[in-house]
């Protein structure tokens, strides 16, 4: 493993794993492919040009263009394909599957045939917890249970893990699949809820919250998930699964109190919507498989939770001109007639 081609590379998982990964290895060249959509960018990337620049290159392009992912993959001498590029928001996802499937599930073959056609390189999936679908009772999602979602966003992911897992099968190309629970962190485009309430609640304006807030999730730093990939690049055994988490999990109610405490806003901005539709309850993976592997998280959920409110406190450079351009748009499309609920 020397020459990396990380796709979907300037995202907000991708910049943080291609920052990890160049910093914890001296030999490792590291290509990224990036369509740049909104969001994809540059500037997430730009600390890894100033500090890596020999070791780093950046190409934009889409994966679903089988000629220009292989002329790149050619060019850089590409032996391992790490794959975060994917249209990974479920709202987005209601309102638009077609770029779902397109992305993530045709996307992902297009470069399973690359890998294929070039000798059978390394492929490593980045894929979601979001593909067991509601998880009932006190149970956690094992690698092996049967796969369940339940939105475009998660079907599609589950589509193109079927489909990683069949080259596998098929045409013994060597490959890892990880399944993470919710990242949180630095880059973080703000349509997602951590960043989207923090931002929320630096402008003093209400946090949405969906329902009664009492969806349960597992809340991880994106560092943590970062090092979890590298690991399994280095140490997992092909054609694996291996789910990514702290193995905790808390109310999104819960996560809000705590980023409100971070920040020292009042609850009062806590404001209960309708909910969206088709919207899991919970998630719950079973992490043993990667523990065992010899990684574990360095952050707690709420320790994941605060550090990221603090970078979004700090860094108003990076999100509020997203939040001030075309975002406002799709925030009005998501929220704006979204009908309140009475406190209960």
């Amino acid at each position: 493993m020397q020459n990396i081609l990380v796709t979907g590379g300037a995202g907000f998982i991708g910049c943080n794993f291609v920052r990890y990964i160049l910093e914890h290895s001296a030999d490792i060249v590291v290509t990224v492919y990036d369509k740049l959509t909104y969001a994809g960018r540059l500037e997430n990337l730009d600390a890894v040009k100033e500090g890596f620049g020999p070791r780093y290159l950046f190409v934009q392009g889409d994966i679903c263009d089988a000629a220009k992912v292989e002329e790149t993959v050619a060019a850089r001498n590409v032996d391992t394909i790490v794959n975060f590029a994917a249209e990974t928001h479920v709202d987005r996802s209601i309102l638009d599957p077609d770029a779902f499937v397109k992305t993530d599930v045709y996307g992902t073959y297009v470069l399973l045939e690359a890998a294929r056609n070039f000798g059978n390189l390394r492929f490593h999936q980045v894929s979601t917890d979001e593909v067991y679908g509601h998880i009932e009772g006190r149970r956690r999602s094992v690698e092996h249970d049967a796969l369940a979602p339940r939105s475009p966003y998660s079907a599609s992911k589950a589509s193109a893990d079927l489909f990683v897992n069949a080259y596998n099968i098929t045409y013994d190309l060597p490959v890892t699949i990880s399944r993470g629970a919710n990242n949180i962190g630095p880059f973080q485009y703000p349509e997602k809820v951590v960043p989207l309430f923090v931002t929320n609640a630096l402008e003093s304006m209400p946090l949405p919250v969906f329902g009664d807030g009492m969806q349960m999730r597992d809340y991880q730093y994106v560092a943590d998930h970062c090092a979890a990939i590298y690991l399994i690049l280095l140490r997992g055994r092909i054609g694996e699964l291996y789910n990514v988490g702290t193995g905790a999990e808390m109310t999104n109610l819960s996560m809000v109190e705590i980023l409100l405490d971070e920040l020292d806003r009042p609850r009062s901005l806590i404001q209960h919507v309708e909910d969206r539709l088709g919207h899991d309850r919970r998630y719950s993976l079973d992490v043993t498989k990667i523990l065992a592997l010899g990684w574990e998280p360095d952050y707690t959920p709420e320790e994941a939770i605060r550090a990221t409110a603090r970078w979004y406190r700090d860094n108003r450079w990076w999100w509020q001109p997203i939040r001030d351009g075309d975002f406002r748009d799709y925030y009005d499309t998501v929220y704006a007639d979204r009908k309140r609920l009475e406190p209960q």
